[in-house]
């Protein structure tokens, strides 16, 4: 409601101070989030503010924060953002329409492919006044995109204007968000300080967060190391990914005594899709066929039983525990969504009800009809039992892993390269350090990968970004794949001009069950809630919004550390 003095999931009266402790695996090398160049230092967040800030309790709601106000045009094609006057930067400048338009052009310009993706249906942005920015929009369709616009990150003109925008730096920028940088150790440690100045502090939608004086993240390689850290509290938190791990920690000495605790929180969020990722720029992945046999050599039900103790469900969708989720044969409505499509989607999208390759009883089973697939794509065995492809060469590929996570997904990964050894294939395991993985990521200089894309409660122009055929060739991009296919650019952007929910859950829907039917990945897993074990000296809120517990909701407790 109009004039609400904070949102009902935090405490609006907690308690500021303290320090928060945390772990990272990556060996950041830059303090500039928004290109491609370098690793960027995690948290690095916490020191921008957006024109406008989301609710953890509604799908994609937005309120004020640098905006104080938005007002669209009737017709959609013109958005006006009237900035706070008290809005100002970590050096006491004001925020003004200037910096919001810099922001927006050096992020489209420079920043990485998704900035692009996202605005490239803006014509312009002018300054009214001072404090007031309007965007012209060249079509009014994109029903998302003034929601969009209030996420942009705002960045101070005054410091970046004669910086190597797209170079990586450690030179601390100005802060327009809530923290800003109070220590850097390259590569190791970076530590942020609450702004004390901090002009929007007690505005409604910050109240109750942002409750720590620091927050520090130090950097471990190896995630075993950074449990002993955790262990000996010199890590406050952990959210752990983990059943192996999961298991282990509560059955430690510090949970047992009860110094640390440990809980389960429930969330409403979209899963998304986690999977292994064929590069379909990759000869031996075109056919789709090879790419469906492969997948039948992983072993789920094992994979979950004998590591994960069961704790986790396989992903059938790439909108996993959502609304949006395809199942079975599309309906009529569905179906008349994709009849024209026909010619560039696979034909089973209309004859069969999606099933994640690996179904059948046993392992035997499922390579047997793995190697049914692949005699079908022309692929052969020797005498000596090497798979040969059509062109005669043996079937040879390489999986790359980052060695920050390396140890756990060899677990994963090693007998699922003995199955494929059973067909014939040979997987290379690969892992490199966190830099080199993002530099090959960027380029897509790989055969496979594990990789994550998360989605939200509003899937829209982000799927440009994943699955379209601008963003294939885009270096630094997200449609790691490398999918250029028509029939997904129609259905993504008959998400994105979707004007009603109907529409909108049609098309996703729709877009899901092409991609399924693709088989350019093997469904990993999900969890329905978020582990947490913490050392006992922290507040939270009763309530836990629909997008799960947000640790900056949380607060320090001197009495429970002592």
């Amino acid at each position: 409601p109009e004039g609400f003095s904070a949102f009902a999931y935090v405490n609006e009266n907690a308690p500021k101070g303290g320090v928060l402790k945390q772990a990272t695996y990556s060996a950041f090398d830059t303090l500039n989030p928004f290109v491609i160049n370098g690793v960027s230092a995690p948290g690095i967040g916490l020191t921008y503010d957006t024109l406008m800030k989301s609710s953890e309790d509604e799908p994609f709601t937005l309120y004020g924060l640098v905006a104080e106000t938005i007002d669209i045009s009737d017709n959609r094609r013109q958005v006006i953002f009237q900035l706070n006057e008290k809005a100002r930067f970590s050096d006491g400048t004001p925020i003004t329409a200037e910096d919001v338009i810099f922001s927006f052009n050096i992020l489209r310009e420079k920043g990485v492919p998704m900035y692009r993706a996202y605005y490239r249906d803006i014509e312009k942005v002018e300054a009214i006044e001072k404090n007031k920015v309007i965007f012209y929009l060249s079509e009014q369709t994109n029903r998302e995109l003034p929601l969009i616009l209030g996420e942009l990150p705002v960045l101070s003109k005054n410091w970046w204007q004669n910086r190597e925008f797209e170079q990586t730096s450690l030179d601390i920028p100005v802060s327009s968000g809530p923290y800003q940088i109070k220590d850097i150790t390259p590569g190791r440690r970076i530590v942020y300080q609450r702004r004390p100045d901090y002009w929007a502090k007690d505005l409604n939608v910050n109240k109750g967060s942002y409750n720590f004086d620091e927050i520090h993240f130090d950097v471990y390689r190896d995630t075993t190391v950074a449990v002993e850290a955790f262990k000996a509290g010199l890590i406050d938190i952990r959210l752990e990914n983990e059943a192996k791990k999961w298991q282990a920690l509560k059955e430690s000495d510090v949970v047992q005594d009860g110094r640390v605790q440990t809980r389960v929180f429930a969330h409403q969020l979209p899963a998304g899709m986690q999977g292994f990722v064929f590069n379909l720029r990759r000869p031996i992945f075109k056919d789709i066929l090879v790419r469906e046999a492969i997948g039948y050599a992983f072993d789920f039900k094992w994979t979950n039983k004998q590591l994960f103790y069961g704790a986790y469900h396989r992903t059938s969708s790439f909108f996993e525990n959502s609304e949006f989720k395809s199942a079975g044969l599309p309906d009529e409505k569905e179906w008349s969504l994709l009849e024209p499509l026909r010619d560039f989607i696979p034909a089973s999208v209309f004859t069969q009800s999606y099933q994640v390759p690996g179904q059948y009883r046993s392992v035997r089973d499922n390579l047997q009809h793995a190697l049914k697939l692949l005699y079908k794509a022309g692929c052969s065995v020797d005498t000596e039992g090497t798979l040969r492809l059509p062109n005669g060469q043996p079937f040879r590929f390489e999986i790359l892993l980052d060695s920050a996570s390396g140890m756990v997904w060899e677990r994963v990964v090693l007998p699922f390269k003995d199955r494929l050894k059973k067909l014939g294939i040979e997987m290379v395991v690969r892992t490199v350090d966190s830099i080199q993985y993002k530099n090959r990521l960027d380029s897509y200089d790989f055969d496979m990968v594990v990789m994550v894309w998360g989605q939200s409660f509003a899937p829209g122009n982000e799927q440009r970004y994943f699955w379209g055929s601008q963003s294939a060739d885009s270096v630094g991009g997200w449609n790691y794949a490398g999918i250029k296919n028509s029939a997904v650019d129609t259905l993504i952007e008959r998400i994105v001009s979707a004007e009603t929910q109907e529409e909108h859950r049609l098309a996703v829907k729709a877009l899901d069950r092409v991609l399924l039917h693709m088989h350019f990945v093997i469904p990993n897993w999900y969890t329905p809630d978020h582990r947490y074990l913490f050392w006992d000296k922290f507040g939270m809120p009763d309530i836990v919004p629909m997008k799960g517990m947000n640790v900056l909701n949380w607060w320090y407790q001197e009495k429970k550390r002592k």
